[in-house]
């Protein structure tokens, strides 16, 4: 375990040089990021200049809720860009034979390859909203609070990896240029906003199926005082072993499966 933090380490060092080096470029990409972020966000606006509440959540709680969600959803989107191009660019092109010529994990190979340090512009912004939201609604984060946001914002971003690991091992079986994570992907605006709103099917397929809610709408009732889902988000570790456990059961199997491009 040593070996790879120390190896993350050296690799996320490595390509934010690379990276920083042209700082314009990579100042624009993180103002677009926000920008586009912040473009979401006018929805919220734009739908309570109409409703003073929606199935009970108020303006001021529902963008707590966005602003909690950004946080594991930065953290996923920053590790996770090989993920969305797996298919192509390691599959298709073949880059997962040098892969797996080298003494390290495939997994954590591919994870660690390239990084989206601009997703980190959205971890500052749903910190800010979290804090103004919560003076807002006069909730007190104490230390344990905020050990509590730091758990699930671990767990939510291993929910998403794991439901995204899964989807790209398909490529191991079916090779396709686009894959079957793009449709998924847009899925993650559903957990920005309470389950609440939504029909029981889609409640019981962003819980159990695909479990985007667990990675943001339980923890942030749990922080609102929502005792109505207080058992979810005391079963969110749980959610989260479970989920992550078989997605490395996938892609175990999947990597088994690989018989490289034949070139």
């Amino acid at each position: 375990m040593r070996r790879y933090v120390s190896l993350f380490a050296q690799y996320f060092i490595q390509y934010a040089k690379v990276r920083l080096s042209y700082r314009g470029d990579f100042l624009l990409s993180v103002l677009t990021t926000v920008l586009a972020t912040a473009c979401g966000m006018a929805v919220v606006f734009l739908i309570f200049q109409h409703v003073p509440r929606i199935a009970g959540w108020s303006f001021t709680q529902i963008l707590f809720l966005y602003g909690f969600s950004l946080l594991p959803l930065s953290l996923f989107n920053t590790i996770s860009i090989n993920l969305y191009y797996f298919s192509d660019s390691y599959i298709i092109m073949g880059k997962f034979d040098q892969v797996l010529l080298r003494p390290v994990n495939p997994l954590f190979q591919v994870l660690s390859e390239k990084f989206r340090l601009e997703a980190l512009g959205d971890m500052a912004l749903g910190l800010a909203i979290v804090l103004s939201c919560a003076r807002a609604l006069g909730l007190r984060l104490g230390v344990w609070e905020w050990l509590f946001i730091a758990l699930a914002t671990v767990c939510g971003c291993a929910l998403y990896t794991s439901v995204f690991l899964m989807l790209t091992s398909v490529s191991f079986w079916m090779e396709d240029r686009v894959g079957v994570v793009p449709p998924i992907y847009n899925m993650l605006a559903f957990g920005r906003y309470p389950l609440d709103i939504y029909g029981q099917f889609i409640r019981f397929l962003l819980s159990w199926v695909v479990p985007f809610g667990f990675a943001s709408f339980y923890p942030t009732a749990h922080l609102l005082g929502k005792d109505a889902y207080r058992a979810y988000a005391y079963a969110l570790p749980l959610v989260t072993a479970f989920f992550v456990l078989a997605a490395l059961a996938v892609w175990s199997r999947g990597v088994r499966n690989y018989t490289s491009t034949g070139s």
